[in-house]
């Protein structure tokens, strides 16, 4: 109960508070943004070396739309998965989503600053395919259920538009996809799954090992261009306008 706790009503409460500082603090609340790039918590491609700013990042949202819509996604997509496997589970996918999203924009989007936690809302989306993948014959209407999760995916793209992350997105997706085959409960495991197990296994550890050396070999880039008190934007701030 304590860990369904945490996760559920502390996270929520913890990014509600967050943007209701930061909206105090710089007088503004806007669909949009600004969101200051000064913050310690925002990802910076120049601040690498500050580790907690790979995950502190999804404290931070750009505007009460994105704030909104990572909310009300991780209540719908995630409360059902944690009735079923518990929340310590859920949690964990969450997190490995969070952190897969600072990991790979580090390594293919080398300037762009992050903020929110939409990464971790495409882990548990991509969740659901692994219980699904995982455990279809003991479910109804499981390819229903992966068409509604899709169409929640679209959606969000379309309501954020941009500028997005897309490498966050996909990655924090691939994270939530290998965790959920590792970490979801398996009602009635065969022998194939049991090789998915490994792959996912394999995966993960391959992509996560890869990220982190890169960041260690490449502790510090150019300093990005100041852009002035804020950026308006939606979830991802780059060194320049537009994308």
């Amino acid at each position: 109960m304590v860990c369904f706790l945490f996760f559920k009503h502390v996270f929520f409460l913890l990014q509600l508070g967050f943007f209701t500082y930061y909206s105090i603090s710089t007088g503004e609340l806007n669909p949009a943004g600004p969101v200051p790039i000064d913050s310690i918590f925002i990802y910076r491609p120049d601040k690498r070396i500050e580790i907690w700013r790979f995950l502190l990042y999804m404290m931070l949202h750009a505007g009460w739309l994105h704030l909104g819509f990572n909310l009300v996604v991780q209540l719908l997509v995630g409360l059902p998965l944690e009735m079923v496997h518990g929340s310590g589970r859920v949690a964990l996918i969450y997190m490995a989503g969070v952190v897969a999203g600072s990991l790979g924009t580090s390594v293919f989007d080398t300037d762009v600053y992050l903020v929110g936690a939409s990464g971790g809302v495409y882990a548990l989306l991509a969740a659901h395919l692994a219980n699904v993948l995982l455990n279809y014959n003991n479910m109804q209407c499981g390819i229903l259920r992966l068409f509604g999760i899709f169409a929640i995916g679209k959606y969000a793209e379309e309501i954020m538009g941009p500028p997005v992350s897309y490498v966050a997105h996909l990655t924090g997706a691939l994270a939530g996809l290998t965790i959920g085959l590792l970490v979801l409960k398996n009602f009635e495991q065969k022998l194939h799954e049991q090789l998915l197990w490994w792959v996912a296994l394999g995966v993960y550890a391959a992509c996560t090992i890869f990220a982190i050396l890169f960041n260690i070999m490449n502790p510090t880039v150019d300093t990005v261009e100041n852009l002035g008190d804020g950026v308006n934007s939606q979830y991802v701030l780059y060194n320049r306008f537009g994308v």
